[in-house]
C-alpha cells in the first residue's frame, strides 16, 4: 500500500460531500471552531463560515479543488483532522470515524490507516452494505479490545438485515465454549449452574479464580449469575423470536457483544476437570 503521491486527484462531487458530512457531522464531528482551525492550517479559504459546517467545509474543499485542480489540500485537512494523538483518549471514536470515512474514500482508490495517513488501494466499484456493516462493527470492537473470539461473529452474512444473528451466534458461543471445557450437555441456565454453582462441596466443575476465602466464592456465583443473565436476556429471546420483534441496532450489538467478550476472558482463566 502506497502513500499517495502528488498530485493527488481532484475527489469527485459524491465522495466529496460524504466525507465533509463525516467530518462535520452535528453530533460526532469537528465543531465550527475546529473546522475553522484547521482550514487555516492547510492553507484552504475559508469560503464560507456563516454555512452549516458540512456544508461549510464542502464549499471550501470545492473551492480549493477547483483553484489547485488536485485533492491534495482535501487530504492535508484529513490527516490533521484525524490524526491519532488527537484521540488518546477516545480510541473508539477514532476508529469508528476511520471506518466510516474509509467507505466514502473507498472509491477514490484511497484509505486511511490507523496512523491516521491516507494511503493508495485499489479503487471500489461496490461495497455491499452487509459489509459495511461488519467493517464498521469490528473496527469499534477492535477499538474496544474485545476477545479474539468475539470478533469471529462479525461477518458480512450475519450482519445482513441488521445485527440480530452476529448477537445470537455470539451468545450462542459461549455455551458452546462452556460445554466443550465442562463436557456438559445442558444449555442456558441450566448449563450456568452446573458448571460453576458451587454446591454443598465447594468445589465446582470451573472455577474462574482460586476460591480460597469468601470474596473469590462471591465472585464465582456473581459470574455464575451474570451467565444465567446473558443466557436469559440475549440468547433466549434471539433464539426463539422473529428477528423483527427483537431489534438490535448497532449500539445494543457493541455494549452485548463488549459482555460477551467479558465473559470470554473470564473463561480464559477458569480451571476445571
Amino acid at each position: 500500500m502506497k502513500a499517495p503521491r502528488k498530485p493527488v486527484p481532484p475527489f469527485p462531487g459524491e465522495q466529496l460531500e460524504a466525507i465533509c458530512r463525516i467530518i462535520a457531522d452535528t453530533s460526532t464531528g469537528l465543531t465550527g471552531s475546529e473546522i475553522g482551525h484547521t482550514l487555516a492550517k492547510c492553507g484552504i479559504p475559508d469560503v464560507d463560515s456563516e454555512n452549516t459546517k458540512w456544508k461549510r467545509l464542502h464549499n471550501s474543499f470545492v473551492a480549493v479543488q477547483n483553484m489547485t485542480q488536485y485533492g491534495n489540500h482535501v487530504v492535508a485537512f484529513l490527516h490533521k483532522a484525524m490524526s491519532p494523538v488527537l484521540y488518546a483518549d477516545s480510541e473508539e471514536y477514532f476508529e469508528r470515524k476511520r471506518a466510516e470515512l474509509n467507505r466514502a474514500l473507498a472509491f477514490s482508490g484511497l484509505t486511511m490507516g490507523a496512523d491516521g495517513r491516507i494511503a493508495k488501494v485499489s479503487r471500489a466499484k461496490t461495497i455491499s452494505e452487509a459489509q459495511q456493516r461488519a467493517d464498521e462493527l469490528r473496527s469499534a470492537l477492535k477499538a474496544r479490545d474485545v476477545h479474539a473470539d468475539v470478533l469471529r461473529f462479525c461477518k458480512a452474512e450475519l450482519v445482513q438485515g441488521n445485527y440480530f444473528h452476529a448477537v445470537l451466534e455470539a451468545a450462542k458461543s459461549v455455551a458452546d465454549r462452556i460445554r466443550a471445557m465442562s463436557g456438559l450437555s445442558s444449555d442456558g441456565a441450566e448449563l450456568a449452574q452446573q458448571a460453576f454453582a458451587l454446591g454443598k462441596s465447594g468445589t465446582p466443575v470451573l472455577a474462574i479464580n482460586p476460591l480460597s476465602n469468601e470474596t473469590e466464592c462471591g465472585e464465582q456465583r456473581g459470574f455464575m449469575n451474570l451467565l444465567i443473565g446473558l443466557f436469559g436476556t440475549f440468547r433466549n429471546p434471539t433464539a426463539h423470536a422473529p428477528k423483527i420483534y427483537w431489534p438490535i441496532d448497532e449500539q445494543d450489538a457493541l455494549d452485548i457483544l463488549s459482555l460477551v467478550s467479558l465473559v470470554h476472558r473470564k473463561l480464559d482463566s477458569v480451571t476445571g476437570p
